[in-house]
């Protein structure tokens, strides 16, 4: 970690965030929400504030953010009537979209506590979430088609920061979770801008690899794992830069370390399993294993938290298929730090993973012009939900297998088993 103070980490992590996440233009407006769910807890402000200033200085002509306290939520969820959880604050909604509509850009916070529903009912956790799922789809729609830049990044809330590192007092548990995200969003670095570039041109070169091979599918074998993911024509490797429909290039994660493409929601045979406990709508599942035939989950088990589990994957049929995987080696820097996040935005990027539910778009090639039913033809997946679990390992194998049916490796052990 550099000299430099909290509040100049913050302009520094400010800065990339603007300048390489979003890549923010002039005359563009910016809207801050947290984890494309609901408001920014005010403890994330100071970020916030750094993030306008950062928008601002490139050219942005208007900067806002929903605040909103998290607390509510669960406060809901213990004392409010049983049959008004349809209800939700579109407002949200008409105020995003109202953005993207402009072409201007969206920004996620993540850092939200882990545990805000657990050990709540879980029928009405469920009903809570599907209702908010319902709510976004038309933002999560024009997200995973990148209509627009988009970005989602972190900040260390108390609660979270607790969760991650519990043995210690809660301001030294934070600045610790701060520590660990300037560092694995590069901003200890000299120039972090330079450092994202130098990142960014390293993953594209493993995607133009994978892109090269245009494998007919994927098989990992592992402790708990035989498993065998159908790649559909036309799936396009993906890694940390791409271009909006506004023509703005941006990296929609920081940190990010994967490169990814589109599952067939059809073919996927076998069992994976977890190598990451999940956090999922504040239940901590555990220990778990899902297992596939002809594309579809027909079996989720799991030690802790299986009823959330498997109401993941009955929340529609979407849900009971995947929508994206991703290879990460087990030497990322987030895998190397030897503790888990409770965060998908770092978690997934400490392994190799698949997500339940919906396929982005602009996965497959073509794919943003296609509707629903097009593109459910060609393989991908429309579902409310898009979860990512965890299932690399450095015990992990994975081979492509080519259209004529032959196997090459792609990872062994965890690692990479090509030259870029």
């Amino acid at each position: 970690m550099t000299g430099n103070t909290h509040q100049e980490m913050l302009a520094k992590y400010a800065e990339a965030i603007v300048k390489v996440g979003l890549n923010v233009r002039a005359g563009q407006r910016l809207i801050i929400t947290l984890g494309a769910t609901r408001g920014v807890p005010h403890q994330f402000a100071p970020l916030v504030r750094e993030i306008a200033k950062a928008a601002y200085a490139v050219g942005a002509k208007y900067v806002d953010a929903i605040f909103a306290d998290e607390e509510m939520l669960r406060i809901r969820a213990q004392h409010a009537p049983k049959d008004s959880f349809d209800v939700y604050p579109k407002w949200q909604i008409q105020a995003v979209t109202d953005m993207i509509e402009h072409g201007d850009a969206l920004l996620s916070i993540a850092g939200s506590n882990p545990d805000l529903l657990g050990g709540l009912d879980a029928d009405v956790v469920g009903q809570m979430q599907r209702t908010h799922l319902e709510n976004w789809s038309p933002v999560s729609e024009k997200v995973t088609t990148n209509a627009i830049n988009w970005c989602v990044v972190a900040a260390a809330g108390e609660a979270w920061a607790r969760k991650v590192f519990p043995d210690l007092p809660v301001e030294e548990a934070q600045e610790k979770l701060w520590q660990a995200i300037f560092e694995t969003t590069r901003i200890d670095q000299p120039n972090p801008i330079s450092a994202w570039e130098n990142h960014i041109v390293t993953l594209r070169k493993r995607a133009k690899y994978l892109q090269s091979k245009q494998y007919a599918a994927l098989h990992y074998k592992g402790p708990g794992t035989d498993f065998t993911l159908g790649l559909p024509n036309g799936h396009l490797w993906i890694s940390a830069q791409s271009l909006a429909q506004n023509g703005i290039a941006f990296t929609a994660n920081m940190p990010t370390e994967e490169v990814f493409t589109l599952p067939d929601r059809n073919r996927a045979d076998g069992v994976i399993s977890a190598t990451f406990p999940l956090s999922y709508g504040g239940t901590l599942i555990e220990d778990f294993q899902v297992h596939f035939e002809n594309g579809r989950i027909t079996k989720v088990a799991a030690k802790k938290g299986e009823a959330a589990l498997q109401k993941l994957v009955d929340t529609d049929e979407g849900s009971r298929h995947l929508g994206e995987v991703a290879l990460v080696p087990a030497s990322s820097p987030i895998g190397q730090r030897g503790h888990l996040f409770y965060n998908t935005l770092f978690d997934e990027n400490a392994s190799c993973h698949i997500a339940i539910g919906r396929a982005y778009r602009f996965t497959l090639t073509g794919g943003t012009e296609l509707n629903d039913e097009e593109f459910t033809a060609a393989g991908g997946n429309v579902s409310l939900n898009h979860v990512d679990f965890m299932i690399g390992s450095p015990q992990m194998d994975i081979d492509g297998i080519t259209k004529d049916g032959a196997r090459e490796p792609v990872m062994r052990q965890g690692e990479w088993a090509f030259e870029a």
